[in-house]
C-alpha cells in the first residue's frame, strides 16, 4: 500500500520514503518505483532508512501494519511538528497511538486499494478502490486540511472522498475486515465467492453474514451510524475481484500473515470490535470464537518455533 501511495503521489509532488532496510532505500533511489496492473507508472523519489535524513515534509503517510505503527511513529518523533500525518491502518486505535508521539494534526484514512509487492522497486496494483479521509478530532485537525490532502490524492489518480467525520466509514470497514479476515485466516481461503454463498446450510456466507450482523449490532449500541453496509461491501469486493478473471482472488491481510507465520492485526480489528462490545454490553459469541481461534493459530507457530529450537539445541 505504501508503494502505491508513494508512486501515485510522486506524479504530482516530491515524495520521500522511509524504509526499514538500507538495501531497499538504495534500490528505490537508483531504480525508482514501478507500478503495473491497474496503472502503469515509473517514478523517481528519494528514499532512506534513516529518519534523520528525511527532508522537511508537509504530509506524512504511515503505511505499515498496525502492529508496526508504534515503531514507525517512534522513528519520526520530533520531525516536522506542523506536518499533517495520515494513518491508513486497519481497525481502530491508530490515531491515538500516533498522537502520543508528537503534536502533528492527524488525518484518519480508510483505504481499499491493494497490491502485491513483486520486488523492492515494483508493485502490482490489483484493486483500484476508494480511500476515505477525515479529521482526527482529538488533534483538532481542520477539515480544510483534509480536503486539501484529498484533492492531492485525487490529482495523483487515486479515488478519494473526504468526510467531516470518518467514524461511520471506519466502523464499516472494521466490521467488514473482522469477518473477512478471521474467516480467511482460519479457512485458508482468499476472499472468494463462497464468502457470499448462503443457499445451503453449510455455506460459508452464512457465517460471514452472522459475524457482520454481530458487528452491526455493536456499532448500533455504540451509537455509530455506518457509512456502508458491511455485507454489501463484501458483495462489492467480490464483484471487483470477478472483473480480474475467474482465477483471481484477493488474499486478506490476516491470511497473508498466517501463511507467513507473522503476527496478524487481530487486536486492532476483531480485538477492537470486541472491546467495544464489552463496553456496550453487547454479546458477540461468534466474533469471540473467531478471535480466540486466530489467537490460537498465532500461538501454534510460536510454539512450533520454540519446539524446533529446543529440538535443535538438544541434538
Amino acid at each position: 500500500m505504501g508503494g502505491l501511495l508513494a508512486a501515485h503521489l510522486a506524479t504530482v509532488c516530491e515524495v520521500s520514503v522511509l524504509t526499514r532496510r538500507d538495501a531497499h532505500a538504495a534500490a528505490l533511489c537508483e531504480q525508482g518505483l514501478r507500478v503495473s496492473g491497474k496503472r502503469d507508472l515509473q517514478v523517481s523519489l528519494f528514499a532512506t532508512s534513516h529518519s534523520r535524513e528525511l527532508p522537511e515534509f508537509d504530509l506524512g503517510i504511515l503505511a505499515c501494519k498496525a502492529g508496526d505503527l508504534e515503531f514507525a511513529t517512534e522513528r519520526i518523533a520530533g520531525l516536522c511538528p506542523t506536518a499533517a500525518l495520515m494513518t491508513v491502518q486497519n481497525g481502530l486505535g491508530a490515531e491515538s497511538l500516533v498522537a502520543d508521539h508528537g503534536p502533528w494534526p492527524i488525518i484518519s484514512a480508510v483505504t481499499f486499494i491493494s497490491g502485491t509487492r513483486l520486488s523492492d522497486v515494483h508493485i502490482e496494483y490489483e484493486l483500484d478502490a476508494p480511500t476515505w479521509l477525515g479529521p482526527y478530532s482529538h488533534t483538532a485537525t481542520p477539515y480544510r486540511l483534509v480536503e486539501d490532502v484529498g484533492s492531492l490524492l485525487r490529482a495523483s489518480g487515486l479515488q478519494t472522498e473526504s468526510m467531516p467525520d470518518l467514524t461511520g466509514a471506519q466502523w464499516s470497514k472494521l466490521i467488514f475486515n473482522s469477518a473477512i479476515n478471521t474467516v480467511a485466516a482460519l479457512t485458508g481461503l482468499s476472499h472468494v465467492a463462497s464468502f457470499a454463498m448462503e443457499d445451503d446450510f453449510g455455506d460459508l456466507g452464512r457465517l460471514v453474514r452472522a459475524l457482520m450482523e454481530e458487528g452491526v449490532a455493536i456499532a448500533a449500541a455504540a451509537g455509530v451510524i455506518l457509512h456502508d453496509d458491511p455485507w454489501q461491501m463484501n458483495l462489492d469486493a467480490l464483484a471487483r475481484g470477478e472483473t480480474r478473471g475467474s482465477d483471481y482472488a484477493h488474499p486478506p491481510s490476516m491470511l497473508e500473515d498466517v501463511l507467513a507465520h507473522t503476527p496478524t492485526e487481530l487486536e486492532f480489528i476483531t480485538g477492537a470490535l470486541l472491546r467495544e462490545a464489552d463496553l456496550c454490553g453487547v454479546a458477540a459469541p461468534l466474533s469471540e470464537a473467531m478471535y480466540r481461534m486466530v489467537r490460537a493459530r498465532e500461538t501454534s507457530w510460536v510454539r512450533g518455533r520454540q519446539h524446533t529450537s529446543a529440538t535443535t539445541a538438544g541434538a
